[in-house]
């Protein structure tokens, strides 16, 4: 890995990690799995999936909610997914033009942040359900109220902001 990816990790989790604190008082709602997705997506599966991960290792580890290992363990590889996702993304796109689709690509991208988010809540659910010895259905209906936030708040959040800003820093970046 070059200097320029490092520092593209390091700056995209110092934002990623920033912006959960500033959010820390709307549960479930974050823009660290956009970041993650956006990181993926310019920059491709690897440097995404390593945002996710050194995000969660840091954010994580001083989680104003408590520490867990094992919990801290599977968010930090389940965030991978939206880094790879948004990597993946951009190579079936190639070389489409985003701002010439926006909407169409809005609704496609919300969708792409749905349903990464929908895996992360039922695998966080899982493992909460094993570490806390709870039947996983309970796990998952105790938690569905926190799910439905997060799964909201990602539609919306990556409907309207993953094409305004990948295009934005694909001009910072020069493509």
């Amino acid at each position: 890995m070059n200097t320029v990816k490092i520092a593209v990790i390091a700056t995209f989790c110092a934002l990623s990690i920033g912006t959960d604190y500033a959010l820390i008082g709307l549960p479930n709602v974050k823009l660290m799995d956009l970041i993650v997705f956006v990181g993926g997506f310019l920059f491709g599966p690897v440097v995404g999936s390593s945002i996710g991960i050194f995000s969660w290792l840091i954010y994580g580890s001083m989680n104003p909610s408590g520490f867990e290992p094992r919990i801290w363990v599977a968010t930090m590889l389940a965030e991978t997914v939206y880094g790879i996702t948004g990597g993946l993304l951009r190579k079936a796109l190639g070389s489409t033009g985003l701002g010439s689709q926006q909407f169409r690509l809005s609704v496609f991208f919300a969708t792409m942040g749905f349903l990464p988010t929908v895996l992360f809540d039922l695998t966080t659910n899982i493992v909460y359900a094993s570490v806390y010895n709870t039947p996983v259905v309970v796990a998952i209906l105790v938690g569905a109220p926190f799910a439905v936030l997060h799964e909201g708040s990602n539609f919306l959040i990556f409907g309207v902001l993953s094409v305004p800003t990948i295009v934005a820093l694909r001009k910072v970046v020069k493509g």
